[in-house]
């Protein structure tokens, strides 16, 4: 009876312990690790007003918007991660296309490693925080390792939503517009109708022209002065936010502006075309980030390595990567800087043939382009290993020389680690 009971109490306590280990595994928040794409499903979303950034080592300050009064908000410290994507205008983009005061939407991961983290690392449940001083929680979050950062239109192409004019008040060229965001087609989540400000430097796009507010007054498409009442307009909206007139009551510390309006699906498809050629040309001359996933070596420096290339970018981009072309190879930090002599990444790349393209069958986590590489190599360098980034260039992209900034030398500890310390403490 005494053996009977002691397997009940010792069966009860394995099952209550694996209870206890299955909830606070589930509780305990995701943290990407090195050499690996997280799913987005588990990145943290926010947004917010870019304010400051560092082009350079991929990172910045966002004011994220919380529950409490925008402007009290103080600068929050984010870093992309290598594989992060940014989008502008519905294209791809580097972190010096953004204007500031551009609002952008974040999707956050933990510090896959704190310890080498350009930005300060916070305590894990940071977002639910009271930040006090009228500014309320979520301002704060500690997934600072950015996956995906798109302004609006990007993130409305992306997830098939428009935005639907409800009332335009105009006084003097300037004034408000009541809008919500609703699904393109067919049913979903709805959000509350929104009041945000417009002025007479407000671009509107029609088409492949530029026209002013006051147009839209000419045409009588809006009042020139008083409210009016509009019937099924579906736009899309670039938003920012900037100070206005007013006290807390009025709301207007947290109204946000209205930098473009994209009448028509041609006017943000022209946008796109220029934002994804302009990063093309970017891409060509810093070369094309990636994962190395295996390194077979041969001898006497032979290796062939075969490389995860980092997605986001125009397919154009992906399509110069043939078979039998040569091309170098390159080591990287998770800046995506290059290392580099005196003579600029090109001098101390491997020099090789690509001897195989795949594509991953199925579907492809966002941050990488499903699209491996095997590069042949007879002096491989000792920056390519797995799970290191580096970076590759076909030999149809241009040898360029690139800013000092945008590359490594000596490899210092600051240089490879950039210091999180630039950051001011609020």
């Amino acid at each position: 009876m005494i053996r009977k009971c002691l397997l009940l109490f010792h069966s009860a306590f394995l099952f209550g312990s694996a209870v206890f280990a299955s909830v606070v595994e589930e509780s305990e928040p995701f943290r990407p690790e090195e050499g690996k794409f997280p799913p987005i499903e588990k990145a943290h979303a926010y947004r917010g007003e870019i304010i400051f950034v560092d082009h350079p080592n991929r990172r910045g300050s966002i004011r994220v918007e919380g529950t409490g009064k925008f402007y009290r908000n103080d600068p929050h410290p984010f870093a992309l991660l290598p594989y992060g994507i940014v989008r502008y205008h519905d294209g791809p983009a580097d972190l010096r296309d953004i204007p500031l005061g551009t609002v952008m939407h974040a999707h956050g991961f933990l510090p896959p490693d704190p310890t080498t983290s350009s930005v300060p690392v916070l305590p894990p449940n940071n977002k639910d925080k009271d930040a006090g001083h009228y500014r309320g929680t979520g301002i704060f979050p500690a997934e600072n390792h950015i996956l995906l950062l798109e302004d609006e239109p990007s993130h409305c192409r992306r997830n098939g939503l428009t935005w639907k004019i409800l009332e335009v008040e105009v006084k003097n060229d300037e004034g408000t517009i009541l809008a919500k965001r609703v699904p393109k087609t067919g049913d979903g989540e709805k959000t509350e109708p929104q009041t945000m400000t417009f002025d007479s430097a407000t671009r509107i796009w029609q088409g492949r022209e530029s026209i002013r507010v006051s147009d839209l007054i000419s045409q009588k498409v809006w009042p020139k002065s008083g409210k009016k009442e509009i019937k099924d307009q579906s736009v899309l909206l670039g938003i920012t936010w900037k100070p206005a007139p007013g006290d807390g009551l009025s709301g207007a510390f947290t109204r946000f502006h209205i930098s473009d309006i994209w009448l028509d699906d041609q006017s943000i498809e022209h946008a796109a075309y220029f934002q994804t050629q302009k990063n093309n040309h970017f891409i060509r001359t810093r070369w094309m980030p990636a994962y190395v996933t295996e390194v077979k070596y041969g001898k006497f420096g032979q290796a062939t390595a075969t490389l995860t290339l980092f997605g986001g970018m125009d397919q154009a981009l992906y399509d110069d990567f043939k078979k039998d072309s040569g091309g170098q190879i390159n080591g990287a930090e998770n800046t995506l800087k290059h290392t580099a002599s005196h003579y600029g990444p090109g001098h101390m790349a491997s020099n090789g043939k690509i001897v195989q393209v795949t594509k991953q069958e199925g579907k492809v986590p966002l941050g990488s382009s499903g699209i491996q590489v095997d590069f042949k190599t007879d002096q491989i360098i000792e920056a390519i290993r797995p799970g290191r980034v580096v970076k590759i260039r076909p030999d149809s992209w241009p040898k360029s020389q690139i800013p000092r900034e945008e590359y490594l030398f000596n490899n210092s500890p600051e240089n490879r680690f950039p210091t999180p310390a630039i950051f001011p403490k609020y």
